[in-house]
C-alpha cells in the first residue's frame, strides 16, 4: 500500500508539471493556426485532456470480455461529467479564495457568461438524453450513438466558427515564452506543437498509471469494480483538466479555465457515451442513475447562477458539496 500511495503522489505531481508545459503549448498552438482564445480551452486544450477518460470507456466497453468490464466503461462515462461539474468548477472556486486581490469579486465580472451558459445548456439537453436512453431497451439503440457524434462535431464548428475573435477575459494578456524555446519571441509552429504533443503524451502515461493505482484502492476500501469507475476514476482521469484551471485562473485567465471544463464535459457526454451506446446495451443501474441526478443538479445550480450573474468563488466553491452527497449516497446505499 505504502508502493501505491507513493506511485499515486508521484503520478499526480507528474501530471501537474506536464499540465503546465500542456497549457503553455497548447496556447501557442492555438495562436499560430489562428483560433479563438476561447476555443483553445473549449476545444484544443479540452480535447487533449479529455482523451484518457475516453481512452478508460474505449478499452473497456471494445475490449471488455465481461459485463463487469464493460461496466466499468459505462461507469467512467457517467463519471467523467460529475467530477467536471462538481469538482473541478470547485477547485476554480477555491483557486479565487486563495486570491485575496480577486476573490472578493464575482468570477462572472472576469469574462462573458453567455458562451459559458450555452455550453451547460447544451450539454444538459445532450446528457439528459443519454440518461433517458439507459433507461430503455430497444434493438436499434445502437444507431443512436451517431446522434452523440453529430452533437459533438456540431459543438467544435460552433467554437471554431468564432475563430480570430478574441475573448474580453484575454484582452491584453500577454502569452508566456514557450517553455522548450525560453528566449524566442515568436517560437515555430513545430516547437509548440512538439511541446504540446510531448507534454500530452506524459499527461496520458501518469493518468493511466493514477488510474491504476485507485484501482488497486478501490477493493482496499471494498468498493466494487463499478463504483471504483464511478467514483475515484474520474477524479484521476479528470485530473488534467482540473490541473489546467488551477494554472490558468493562476494566471487571471479564468475563461480558458472555465472553457476547458466545459469543453471537457461535452466531450464526455458525447464521445464516451457514443461508445458504450454502440458496444454495450447502455443500461444505467441504480449507482449510475444516481451519479447522473447530481451531475443534472449541479448544472441546474450553475446555470441559474450564470443566469443572474451571480456566480461568485465560494458558489463555486460549493459546488463540491455536490460530490459530498454523491459520495454519501453511494456509501449508505450502494457501497
Amino acid at each position: 500500500m505504502i508502493v501505491t500511495l507513493a506511485l499515486l503522489l508521484g503520478s499526480a505531481v507528474v501530471i501537474y508539471l506536464a499540465c503546465e508545459f500542456f497549457v503553455n503549448g497548447v496556447e501557442w498552438v492555438g495562436h499560430r493556426f489562428g483560433v479563438s482564445r476561447t476555443a483553445v480551452g473549449t476545444v484544443l486544450a479540452a480535447f487533449g485532456t479529455a482523451l484518457p477518460e475516453s481512452v478508460v470507456t474505449l478499452v473497456a466497453v471494445v475490449f471488455g470480455k465481461t459485463p463487469g468490464a464493460k461496466d466499468i466503461g459505462v461507469g467512467a462515462a457517467l463519471g467523467g461529467p460529475l467530477a467536471l461539474s462538481t469538482l473541478a468548477y470547485a477547485v476554480v472556486g477555491a483557486m479565487f479564495l486563495l486570491d485575496r486581490a480577486r476573490h472578493q469579486k464575482k468570477i462572472v465580472q472576469e469574462f462573458s457568461t453567455t458562451d459559458l451558459a450555452h455550453d451547460q445548456a447544451w450539454f444538459l439537453v445532450v446528457f439528459v438524453f443519454k440518461v433517458a436512453l439507459g433507461l430503455v431497451a430497444f434493438a436499434w439503440k445502437p444507431w443512436l450513438g451517431w446522434l452523440f457524434l453529430a452533437a459533438y462535431a456540431l459543438y467544435v464548428w460552433r467554437e471554431l466558427k468564432g475563430e480570430g475573435v478574441e475573448d474580453d477575459s484575454c484582452a491584453g494578456i500577454e502569452f508566456e515564452p514557450l517553455k522548450l524555446r525560453p528566449h524566442a519571441e515568436h517560437p515555430g509552429t513545430a516547437w509548440a506543437v512538439l511541446q504540446t504533443g510531448a507534454s500530452l503524451a506524459v499527461i496520458w502515461v501518469a493518468s493511466q498509471v493514477f488510474v491504476h493505482q485507485l484501482e488497486t484502492v478501490g477493493p482496499w476500501l471494498g468498493m466494487s469494480p463499478q463504483l471504483v469507475a464511478l467514483l475515484l476514476s474520474p477524479i484521476a482521469t479528470e485530473l488534467p483538466e482540473i490541473l489546467n484551471a488551477v494554472i490558468w485562473v493562476r494566471q487571471g485567465k479564468t475563461a480558458l479555465a472555465l472553457g476547458n471544463i466545459s469543453g471537457a464535459m461535452m466531450i464526455q457526454a458525447t464521445v464516451p457515451s457514443a461508445l458504450g451506446i454502440f458496444f454495450t446495451q447502455w443500461l444505467l443501474g441504480a449507482p449510475l442513475l444516481w451519479g447522473a441526478a447530481i451531475t443534472m443538479a449541479a448544472i441546474v445550480v450553475m446555470l441559474a447562477l450564470l443566469h443572474r450573474q451571480a456566480l461568485t468563488a465560494k458558489r463555486l466553491f460549493a459546488m463540491a458539496a455536490l460530490y459530498g452527497v454523491f459520495a454519501l449516497g453511494v456509501a449508505l446505499r450502494f457501497h
